[in-house]
């Protein structure tokens, strides 16, 4: 992944100078300057989480320490909310808002900004991003609303959260893996660069890459490796014009792939021939080697 540029004016771009609406019965959080744009306090119970919100994940012992710090001093920035109906809705401090509710806090500080769906979801992103708060599935999910709801380009996404478009291509193109490789991002058991990794393996062999990593603990680089293999050895072992391969053969490789979890091969027919088992480093070697061998102990 691109190394992240600096933001520029960050939040200050997106964010105009907050003014404070009339809000009955609300308290003024003080001013160090003295001046008269200061946050609201606002009911808790009225202000809603935002479902465009980039960031799903909140670890729980973070939103506890949070917690107990907000008890301790209470919440020392204030949340950005804009109206929606009789309420609120979070743009940007969801973190800071479930804290306080553990915290039992009924009021929390706000500033009420007046945007558009497209400008909560991008002062959203911008602010996680600026933090790194986001894993590679939230962020990729964030940019897929701004190009699809939105039609921004992958070049203006980039240059709203200081990403060069590649990047942005790189973290939508996590879409296209399987749920599970997903989670295991969202997990950490994976990185970004693993899941470009298995983004290079042929659809039907990913989940076994998948499975190759994180059981065999595989750097990046050896992931690669791995994949340039496979890849290879798909295009090397291509249908070539001739005559059909027996289907009974073909569906005997398709079982004993998913049975030892590596690409597996016949050659010949059902009357004679042999098995090819394909194997990627030591590590593999061994596990194969222990598999075939287990019945004869």
């Amino acid at each position: 992944m691109a190394t992240r540029k600096a933001l520029g004016r960050g939040l200050s771009a997106l964010i105009p100078p907050p003014r404070v609406p009339s809000e009955p019965g609300s308290q003024q959080a003080a001013q160090p300057d003295g001046g008269s744009a200061a946050p609201l306090y606002i009911a808790i119970a009225r202000v809603a989480p935002n479902p465009s919100q980039p960031r799903k994940h909140f670890a729980e012992a973070e939103l506890s320490g949070l917690a107990a710090s907000i008890r301790e001093q209470g919440v020392l920035q204030p949340v950005v909310v804009r109206r929606r109906g009789d309420g609120y809705e979070l743009i940007i401090g969801e973190r800071r808002w479930r804290a306080a509710q553990l915290a039992g806090m009924e009021e929390i500080p706000s500033v009420v900004l007046d945007a558009s769906d497209r400008e909560a979801v991008e002062m959203a992103l911008v602010e996680n991003v600026q933090r790194a708060d986001l894993n590679p599935v939230e962020l990729a999910e964030a940019f897929r609303v701004l190009v699809e709801s939105e039609g921004m380009t992958q070049e203006e996404v980039g240059r709203r959260v200081g990403l060069d478009r590649s990047s942005v291509a790189n973290h939508l193109r996590i879409l296209e893996l399987g749920t599970e490789v997903q989670q295991d991002l969202i997990d950490q058991r994976l990185s970004l660069g693993h899941a470009k990794a298995i983004l290079q393996a042929p659809k039907d062999q990913r989940r076994m890459v998948r499975d190759q990593i994180v059981r065999g603990g595989l750097s990046v680089r050896a992931a690669e490796e791995l994949c340039r293999k496979i890849g290879g050895s798909s295009v090397a072992s291509a249908p070539r014009s001739g005559p059909t391969r027996d289907v009974h053969v073909v569906d005997l490789e398709d079982k004993l792939r998913k049975s030892v979890q590596t690409k597996v091969r016949i050659v010949g027919r059902r009357g004679r021939g042999r098995i090819e088992l394909h194997y990627f480093g030591e590590a593999e070697l061994e596990r194969l080697s222990d598999l075939l061998l287990s019945g004869s102990r």
